[in-house]
C-alpha cells in the first residue's frame, strides 16, 4: 500500500460571475429556500439528484463547458443574483430575538446534539433526533437567537440499508468526503488546523473542527480523525452510535469535554448551554472545572453557578434509552480528571451520576448527570413531561408528584424544510411572506380559508402523484439491486394509484411502534385496500438498529406481504428511509399513520411535516398527538388507555384502526360532488393547517426555549458570575448553611380559628403555625400552607399552596406564621404545612431537595 506523505485539495473553479455560487452552497439556508434549491437543479438536475442534493459536490462536478454556458445566461445569472440577494437580505435583517431581547450580539447560548438531520448529504444523523436539532439550529437561525451548534463529525455516518431477496435487512456503510460537504475546516490564527486536545487513559487524543453554517446559526463538529491519534483514536468520532460502550463514553467526552474546549479555543464563551439529550452531560464538568480555574472557585462553588446556567432536554420515556456506564469505565476515563481537576472525592464525583440520594450509585447515568448539573430540565410533549416525572419520581421524594420540576417543550418541526415546492407556492400567494418570516403566527395561517378548495386539491394532488412516480422509481431500482427477474422490474411500475388514498407509515423499526399492527388481519385489510371503488394503499419506510433482530423481523415480515399478488399494488416498502425518501412522503401523503404504544413515543415529528403539506394525522394519542388532537384535524386511535396484556391491547387497536378507515377516512375521502372534489376532506387539511400549523413548528418551540430557559439562564448566570463570582460565592455559602442547618427545623405548634363545621362558600380558613427555625432567618424560607380535597379514598387531588405571613419572633427563635385559604368549592377539604428553601435566584424551591413537612 503507498503511504502518501503530504496532502493538498482541489476546489471548484468557477467563472468570477459565479462566485455567488460558492457562498449560496456553503450555507445550508438553501436547504430551505426553495429558489436556491431550484438554482442549483437548474445547473444539472440529473447530477443534483445522483449528488444526494450536495451542492459543493455539485460545483465540483459539473463540466466546465456548463458553467461557462449558465454564467453567459441572462435568465440563470438573474436567477443566481435573486438567491444571493436573498441570503445577503436574510442575513441582515433585523431578527426576532432582536426586536425582543436586544442583548449582545455575540453567542452566548451552546446547543449540544449527537447528531445533526440538516440535509440528506450530510449524513451525521440517524433519525428524529437528528432532524429535530437540525430544526432547531434553522429555527434559532430564524429568530436570530445567539446561538451555536456542537456536535460530532461522522466519517462514517449512520447506515444505508438495503435489502435482501428474502426481505431481510443489510447494512452498508459509506464514507463522506468532507472536502466534498458544506462545511469548512476551522483554522487558528496561522492558518492551520485547529487542534483541541483531551486527556485520554495514558495518551492525549486530538481533534479538529468543523464549522456548518446554518443560516445565522454556526455548528462545530468535532472531529479525531487527524494525524496526531493512533488509529483507534481516530476512529473515535467514525461512526454515528457505532462501536462499543466504550467507544460511546469516548465520543461523549469528545461532544462534552471536547466541545467546551472547541468553543473556548475559537474565543466562544457560552452563558448557557443546552443538552439535547443526556450524550453531551459532561460539558457540566468542563464547566465547572472551568469556572474553578477561572475564579479560584471551590467545586461546590463552582457547581452551584453552573447549575443554573445548563439546559437538559430528554427525549426518552423509558430507562433503557439512557446511556448508562459502569463505574470502572467511568473512573478509568474520569479518575484523575476527578481528582486533580475538580478536587473531589470519588463519593462526591459518583453522586452526581445518580439522582438516588439515599443508596450508593450502581453505575454512573447520563441523564442523571444532567439533571443534577442542569437548573431547567424539560420533556419533549406534555404527556412526555408527566412521563419524565413518572419515570424519575423516586429522585424527588417527599416533592408532589405534580409539583417535581420536569417542565415541557412541545418539539415542533422547521416548516419551511419540510414543506413541498407546490405549497410553497399556493401559500406564498395567499398568505403572503409572513408565513415566510413568521410561521407560528395563528393569524397568518387563518388565511388558509382564502385557499379555494380547488387549488388546495389541485396541489395536494401533484404531490401525491410525484410521491407515486418517486416510489415506482425506487421500487425498480430496488428490485434491479438485488437482481430480481424482468416480470418484478415490469411489475414494479404498475403498483399504486395515484389517485388513491395514500397512507404513510415511517419511522425507526423498533418494536413498540408496531409496524405490522395494521397486518393484524390481512383478510379484513384486503377487503378495505383492493376495493376497486375505493382503492387505499400503503407507502412504507424505516430502517431497524444493526442489532434490533425483532425489528428486522418486523421489516421481513411487510416484505412478504408485498409479495402477495393480491396486495403488491397496495403495500409498498421503500429501502433506505433517509431525509429525501421522507420529503416525499410527507408531502404526498394523504394520511400519516402512527400507532406506537403509549407513551412509549416521546414526542414524534414525523406527523408534524405532513401539517402544512395536507396530510391528515391518524395515530395513537401519544407525544405531540395527545395534545394535538382534535376531532376536526384528524383520527386518534384509541382514548390514551395503557395496557398491562400487550397481546389484547394489539388485537383491540388494530381493530379500531380497521374501524376508523371503513367508517371514517375512507368515506370522507371518497365522498365527491359534481365537481369531483372532496369537500369534508379538504375542511378537514384546512382545520388542521390553521389549528397545528402555527403551533407544532420549531419557531414556536425555540422561541419557548428562549422565554422559559435561556433568558432566565443567561440572566442567573450573568449576575451569578459579576464582580470576580461574588453573588455566586454567596449562594453556593447560603446553601450550604441551609442545608447543614435544615434538620433543626421543626414546627412547634399549629392552630385553626374556626371549626370545620362553621366554614362556608367563600369563606376564608385561617391558620397559625410557631416553627422553630433554628440558626435560619425567616428570609431563608418560605412557609406554605398546602391543600386539597379528599376523594374516596382519602387522597387529595387538584393540590394547591398559599404562602404564609411571618408575623413575629419570639426571644427563643420561635417565629409565628398565619396564613388563610379562601373556600371556593364545597366538600371535604386536607391540608398540612411545609418550608422550602427560598432564594430569589433559586429556579425552583425543590431544586436543592430540602423539604419540611408538617408531622
Amino acid at each position: 500500500m503507498v503511504k502518501f506523505i503530504g496532502t493538498f485539495n482541489v476546489a471548484p473553479s468557477l467563472p468570477k460571475k459565479l462566485s455567488a455560487l460558492i457562498d449560496i452552497a456553503y450555507n445550508l439556508y438553501w436547504t430551505w429556500n426553495q429558489d436556491a434549491v431550484e438554482l442549483f437543479r437548474r445547473l444539472d438536475r440529473e447530477l443534483w439528484d445522483s449528488l444526494n442534493h450536495n451542492p459543493v459536490m455539485l460545483l465540483g462536478k459539473v463540466s466546465q463547458e456548463r458553467l461557462l454556458e449558465v454564467a453567459n445566461d441572462d435568465g440563470f445569472m438573474a436567477h443566481l443574483s435573486r438567491v444571493d440577494s436573498d441570503l445577503k437580505a436574510y442575513l441582515n435583517e433585523n431578527t426576532w430575538y432582536q426586536k425582543n431581547y436586544k442583548k449582545e450580539k455575540d453567542s452566548y447560548i451552546a446547543y449540544f446534539s449527537a447528531e445533526y438531520g440538516l440535509t440528506e448529504c450530510l449524513q451525521i444523523y440517524s433519525g428524529g433526533l437528528g432532524v429535530l436539532s437540525g430544526d432547531h439550529l434553522k429555527s434559532a437561525s430564524d429568530l436570530g437567537v445567539p446561538l451555536v451548534g456542537v456536535g460530532l463529525g461522522y466519517r462514517e455516518g449512520y447506515f444505508q440499508q438495503y435489502l435482501s431477496s428474502d426481505g431481510w435487512q443489510q447494512e452498508r456503510y459509506e464514507m463522506t468526503d468532507f472536502y466534498n460537504q458544506p462545511l469548512t475546516l476551522v483554522v487558528d490564527k496561522d492558518g492551520s488546523p485547529l487542534k483541541i486536545e483531551l486527556q485520554f487513559p495514558g495518551r492525549k487524543v486530538y481533534l479538529q473542527v468543523w464549522k456548518i453554517q446554518v443560516g445565522r446559526v454556526p455548528l462545530y463538529l468535532l472531529d479525531t480523525y487527524v494525524p496526531e491519534n493512533n488509529d483507534d483514536d481516530k476512529n473515535i468520532t467514525r461512526s454515528l452510535y457505532g462501536g462499543n460502550i466504550e467507544t460511546r463514553i469516548q465520543q461523549e467526552i469528545i461532544l462534552g469535554v471536547g466541545g467546551i474546549r472547541a468553543l473556548h479555543a475559537m474565543n466562544i464563551w457560552p452563558l448557557v448551554c443546552h443538552m439535547n439529550e443526556g450524550h453531551s452531560a459532561f460539558l457540566a464538568l468542563e464547566r465547572i472545572r472551568t469556572l474553578i480555574n477561572k475564579y479560584n472557585l471551590t467545586f461546590e462553588q463552582a457547581k452551584d453557578i453552573n447549575l443554573y446556567s445548563n439546559v437538559f432536554t430528554t427525549h426518552t420515556p423509558v430507562p433503557a434509552g439512557i446511556d448508562v456506564f459502569s463505574g470502572e469505565l467511568v473512573e478509568k476515563y474520569f479518575g484523575e480528571y476527578y481528582r486533580k481537576e475538580l478536587g473531589i472525592s470519588d463519593k462526591q464525583f459518583y453522586r452526581l451520576g445518580t439522582i438516588i440520594k439515599h443508596k450508593e450509585p450502581a453505575n454512573f447515568n447520563m441523564a442523571h448527570l444532567a439533571m443534577n448539573t442542569a437548573g431547567f430540565v424539560n420533556g419533549v410533549s406534555k404527556l412526555h413531561g408527566l412521563v419524565s416525572k413518572k419515570m424519575w419520581v423516586a429522585g424527588f421524594t417527599d416533592i408532589p408528584f405534580d409539583e417535581i420540576p420536569i417542565d415541557y417543550v412541545t418539539n415542533g418541526i422547521h416548516t419551511l424544510s419540510h414543506l413541498s415546492y407546490d405549497m410553497n407556492e399556493l401559500f406564498y400567494r395567499y398568505l403572503g411572506n409572513k408565513f415566510i418570516s413568521d410561521p407560528a403566527d395563528a393569524e397568518v395561517w387563518k388565511q388558509i380559508d382564502e385557499i379555494p378548495d380547488e387549488e388546495i386539491w389541485r396541489t395536494h394532488e401533484r404531490r401525491r402523484e410525484r410521491l407515486i412516480a418517486f416510489a415506482r422509481k425506487r421500487l425498480k431500482k430496488q428490485i434491479i439491486d438485488r437482481g430480481g427477474s424482468d416480470s418484478e422490474i415490469r411489475a414494479a411500475s404498475e403498483v399504486l394509484n395515484a389517485s388513491a388514498l395514500t397512507i404513510g407509515f415511517a419511522r425507526r423499526f423498533a418494536t413498540y411502534k408496531r409496524a405490522t399492527l395494521i397486518f393484524k388481519d390481512i383478510e379484513r385489510l384486503a377487503g378495505i385496500i383492493c376495493d376497486s371503488n375505493r382503492p387505499v394503499q400503503f407507502i412504507i419506510a424505516g430502517k431497524a438498529h444493526p442489532r434490533d433482530e425483532e425489528g428486522k423481523e418486523l421489516i421481513q415480515a411487510i416484505i412478504d406481504l408485498t409479495k402477495d399478488d393480491l396486495l403488491r399494488k397496495r403495500i409498498v416498502f421503500l429501502e433506505n428511509y433517509d431525509m429525501n425518501v421522507a420529503r416525499y412522503m410527507v408531502e404526498g401523503c394523504d394520511v400519516w399513520l402512527n400507532n406506537p404504544r403509549r407513551p412509549l413515543e416521546a414526542s414524534g415529528t414525523s406527523g408534524m411535516k405532513v401539517i402544512a403539506n395536507g396530510g391528515l394525522n391518524f395515530s395513537v394519542l401519544d407525544g405531540w398527538w395527545d395534545e394535538g388532537y382534535s376531532h376536526d384535524v384528524g383520527w386518534k386511535i384509541g382514548n390514551g388507555e395503557e395496557y398491562d396484556d400487550l397481546d389484547y391491547q394489539d388485537e383491540l387497536e388494530s381493530r379500531m384502526i380497521y374501524d376508523t378507515l371503513e367508517k371514517e377516512i375512507v368515506p370522507v375521502f371518497y365522498e365527491r360532488g359534481d365537481d369531483k372534489l372532496p369537500r369534508g376532506w379538504i375542511n378537514m387539511m384546512k382545520s388542521s393547517m390553521k389549528k397545528l400549523g402555527p403551533v407544532y413548528n420549531t419557531n414556536r418551540m425555540v422561541a419557548q426555549y428562549v422565554s422559559k430557559f435561556y433568558v432566565n439562564s443567561y440572566e442567573r448566570r450573568s449576575a451569578l458570575i459579576k464582580d470576580d463570582c461574588k453573588a455566586g460565592k454567596e449562594l453556593s455559602a447560603w446553601k450550604s448553611n441551609l442545608i447543614a442547618k435544615w434538620d433543626k427545623i421543626k414546627f412547634t405548634k399549629i392552630e385553626h380559628d374556626k371549626e370545620t363545621s362553621e366554614i362556608k362558600v367563600g369563606d376564608k380558613f385561617i391558620v397559625n403555625a410557631e416553627i422553630d427555625l433554628g440558626e435560619l432567618s425567616p428570609n431563608d424560607v418560605e412557609v406554605q400552607i398546602y391543600f386539597g380535597k379528599l376523594v374516596a379514598n382519602g387522597n387529595t387531588q387538584n393540590n394547591s399552596y398559599t404562602i404564609m405571613n411571618h408575623l413575629s419572633k419570639s426571644k427563643t427563635n420561635i417565629h409565628s406564621y398565619q396564613g388563610e385559604v379562601t373556600c371556593k368549592d364545597t366538600g371535604q377539604f386536607g391540608y398540612t404545612f411545609r418550608i422550602l428553601p427560598k432564594h430569589k435566584l433559586l429556579i425552583n424551591p425543590f431544586e436543592m431537595g430540602l423539604i419540611k413537612w408538617a408531622n
